[in-house]
């Protein structure tokens, strides 16, 4: 009986220890907003979706009192979290609020500046160490210069003029400056962001500061005609910052937030703020200099996901989603047991009733390469159909003398 009990007490401590294990893997993360002139009520939600879907965070939203109301009331326990992510604009925090803020991101704690929240506090001194650089609000040359890159060289501007602005929104080409900092690290040197606010004539103390990435704004959109920084990193006490213009918020998003562009920063840029580190891999639809890339359900593509895009297919769609598999099984596809992996969900589609002809096509190409002899009774088979004949042939003929 003894023994038993020991059994027993052993097998819940060790229940203990896996739970507070598998805890330790994860951050949290805490998005402040209720105030903003942004669309906080789209963007929030949306925020925390986005950390949520990469298995590294659970999030809470934290909302302050409206507008006119006590501010003492809105008191955060930032200690909680390993990030807060500032999706906010609007009335001064309480004394108290704010020095909690302080103690936190002095401490070590993470913080992620979206978008409009580089636009808050113009007259609290921590907050602009934090941000680097800020806009509106009345800042001017005595909240610190304007910073830009001219050509490829940083230019730090102390001349008078207003802090913050933007011309039309529009697609605007990003430029990475920093390739090897592990929130840009593997990703393109340029690429192209959906249509968003372009801020300019950002300035502030921008001390311990790192540009990423800049976007030209172009004089005929409206711009300052000057290389504007879009992606930087902070660092206050132990804390570490980092702050995105990108994002503007429409309904469902936008193309702002649904560029693949911001969605991988973000959370890059989350985890990095978090932990000093990135380890989400950059996806297969992340934006080239070609064009922007969308999510409008803010999902990464998956194999499972491309497969039944692809079994819906004709001829006048976009082969967006056979180009993604393509891409991913060259990737990661390096030996014979990890191509059969990518080939039986592709017999599975061949052999379906429902997928389309033009559809199969499209797998038949290329499964004709990469299949084995397993994929050779369903493509036999198909021989028999009239519109497949010719693909189905084809790719028998070359699985055949593979074999």
């Amino acid at each position: 009986m003894k023994k038993t009990y020991f059994l027993v007490i052993v097998f819940a401590g060790l229940l203990v220890v896996f739970n507070s294990c598998q805890k330790s893997t994860s951050y949290r993360a805490l998005i402040i907003t209720g105030q903003n002139n942004h669309n906080w009520k789209v963007s929030s939600p949306i925020l925390k979706q986005l950390l949520e879907q990469t298995a590294l965070f659970s999030a809470d939203i934290d909302s302050s009192a409206k507008k006119g109301s006590d501010m003492n009331a809105f008191n955060p326990d930032f200690s909680r979290y390993n990030v807060v992510v500032i999706d906010y604009n609007g009335e001064s925090w309480s004394e108290k609020t704010k020095a909690a803020f302080v103690d936190y991101v002095n401490n070590g704690g993470g913080v992620v500046i979206y978008h409009a929240g580089d636009n808050s506090f113009p007259d609290w001194k921590e907050f602009n160490l934090m941000i680097g650089l800020g806009g509106w609000g009345n800042r001017t040359e005595k909240d610190g210069p304007y910073v830009y890159f001219r050509k490829d060289t940083m230019v730090i501007d102390t001349a008078a003029g207003r802090g913050g602005s933007h011309g039309k929104r529009h697609e605007y080409e990003v430029r990475s400056r920093n390739l090897e900092h592990p929130i840009t690290k593997g990703l393109p040197a340029r690429w192209i962001h959906g249509t968003d606010e372009l801020y300019s004539q950002l300035r502030g103390p921008a001390k311990n500061m790192e540009i990423l990435a800049t976007a030209f704004a172009a004089p005929g959109m409206g711009g300052t005609g000057r290389d504007e920084p879009m992606l930087m990193t902070i660092s206050y006490g132990k804390g570490r910052i980092f702050h995105t213009a990108l994002g503007h918020a429409d309904a469902g998003g936008g193309p702002a937030m649904q560029c693949v562009g911001f969605i991988v920063t973000f959370q890059r840029g989350a985890e990095w703020a978090a932990s000093g580190k990135v380890t989400q891999k950059i996806p297969y639809d992340f934006p080239n200099v070609g064009a922007a890339a969308f999510r409008p359900d803010f999902k990464e593509l998956t194999l499972e996901g491309d497969l039944a895009k692809i079994a819906t297919y004709d001829f006048t769609k976009s082969t967006k989603y056979f180009t993604d598999l393509q891409i991913r099984i060259r990737t990661e596809a390096k030996t014979p047991e990890a191509l059969i992996n990518f080939e039986k969900p592709m017999i599975k589609l061949l052999e379906s009733k429902d997928a389309t002809d033009d559809g199969k096509k499209l797998i038949l190409r290329e499964i004709s390469w990469m299949g084995s002899e397993l994929s050779i009774p369903v493509v036999k088979e198909l021989a028999k159909n009239p519109s497949l004949k010719d693909e189905a042939e084809f790719a028998l003929a070359r699985l055949q003398g593979a074999k």
